[in-house]
């Protein structure tokens, strides 16, 4: 399909404005290339510019494609084009608290994304846009005695509300992390001296090398070994902002050294199951993580919990999940398949696995309640229901794992579902 010219001979600062625009939207997140800022000039040229809101529905209808690019664009749009003044309130927003100065209110996640994606890289103590330097004669007193480091402001700081650069400083603590467990005792013993049980066929052995005189007793111990770990990722559309993160943290897990674990199996699933073991193995993180998203089509699109589950049992479980594997589900139940698809599947998947644990970020709630048919499905055959939504909560599957009140936390989980049925 060939283009007719651009009609746009008188507005060179146009163009010019437009496409630092479209950088903007590209540092915030949104997926603003060449070709759209292209359909944005042609969608100008055709609408013109004397409406301020047939201007700014132009210019979204070119680079907004899912409906979580709205509201990064409303305010991108707001900085740039409608209010100059208000990038220097987000960046008073971005500045710890000030004595004597009242905030007005906080920033909101999209808002301080994007005031980050215009400002890219100028701080207050920069020069601003314009190239003029800050006026000097005001001193600021920040009191910063009970502020958090940055680091630990970020283990408790929900994924979803992270601007560019938080996220990519997470992603970094991420790397870092490491999920210890302990090994699984098998019903085979060893030959051990400190062990607590005797061995008479070692012992009677030992002895007829002697004439049938006891040397002494031999010990056993059962053997130990080190389980593997299946990880099952919701890549929805409701999950795209956790699931990332939690991507990044396997690909940790799948390449750290001495972490314990035998095999380490990274699965994705949305409206299809998809294996990305493999991808999960290689040792950039950004080229493993962009060769798993081009494996898996489904990212960001619907969610069949019940199919993808039952998927697994009949086509994976037999390969990956051999004797006390521990299965970390990750997704927010929320499901539109049928409850009893998805209750039969968990069953079978609960009672194949050593452990299973759900990790769903809806738990960040404090008002959380299993109300959804698909959570309610799934709650029963979990022996963990964690939370999911920041660092913090990830570093917490440490002590999950190690956990021995299963009993309690079977407990706490029926009490979870009848207070939610009543």
């Amino acid at each position: 399909m060939e283009y007719a010219p651009l009609d746009l001979p008188d507005n060179p600062q146009l163009l010019r404005n437009l496409a630092h625009f479209a950088r903007a939207l590209r540092v915030a997140g949104l997926p603003a290339g060449s070709g759209r800022v292209m359909d944005a000039a042609r969608a100008l040229a055709s609408v013109g510019f004397t409406d301020r809101d047939t201007f700014f529905y132009a210019l979204r209808a070119c680079f907004c494609t899912r409906p979580e690019h709205l509201p990064i664009f409303a305010q991108i749009f707001r900085l740039y084009w409608r209010d100059p003044r208000y990038m220097e309130h987000m960046m008073s927003l971005m500045l710890p608290a000030i004595r004597g100065v009242a905030e007005e209110r906080q920033a909101k996640p999209a808002e301080k994304r994007a005031a980050e994606s215009l400002l890219d890289g100028i701080t207050p103590e920069a020069p601003d846009i314009k190239g003029e330097d800050r006026p000097q004669d005001t001193e600021i007193e920040i009191d910063a005695s009970l502020t958090m480091s940055r680091e630990e402001r970020l283990r408790s700081l929900d994924f979803e509300q992270m601007s560019v650069a938080e996220m990519a400083e997470a992603r970094r603590i991420l790397a870092r992390l490491s999920l210890p467990v302990p090994p699984l005792l098998t019903r085979r013993y060893a030959a051990d001296a400190n062990g607590p049980k005797p061995d008479w066929r070692r012992s009677l052995r030992q002895a007829m090398r002697h004439g049938g005189e006891m040397q002494g007793f031999a010990r056993k111990a059962r053997r130990e070994r080190m389980p593997a770990l299946i990880c099952l990722c919701d890549i929805s559309g409701s999950m795209s902002a956790y699931s990332r993160a939690v991507l990044h943290f396997l690909h940790a897990l799948s390449n750290a050294k001495g972490a314990g674990w035998s095999k380490v199996y990274g699965f994705t699933f949305g409206t299809r199951i998809t294996n990305i073991t493999r991808h999960l193995r290689g040792r950039d993180v950004d080229a493993a993580l962009a060769a798993a998203g081009a494996e898996a089509q489904d990212w960001e699109g619907g969610t069949r919990i019940g199919y993808c589950i039952d998927r697994f049992n009949r086509d994976w479980s037999r390969r990956v999940m051999g004797q006390g594997a521990i299965v970390l589900l990750i997704t927010d139940g929320l499901d539109r398949d049928d409850p009893e698809l998805l209750s039969s599947a968990m069953q079978r998947l609960s009672l194949s696995s050593k452990r299973l644990i759900w990790i769903n970020p809806l738990l960040r709630w404090e008002g959380f309640a299993p109300k959804a048919a698909g959570i309610r499905a799934i709650l029963p055959h979990v022996d963990m229901f964690r939370a999911g939504h920041n660092i913090a909560a990830l570093q917490g599957l440490a002590e999950a794992l190690n956990a021995r009140g299963d009993f309690n936390e079977k407990a706490r989980l029926a009490r979870m579902l009848s207070d939610a049925a009543s």
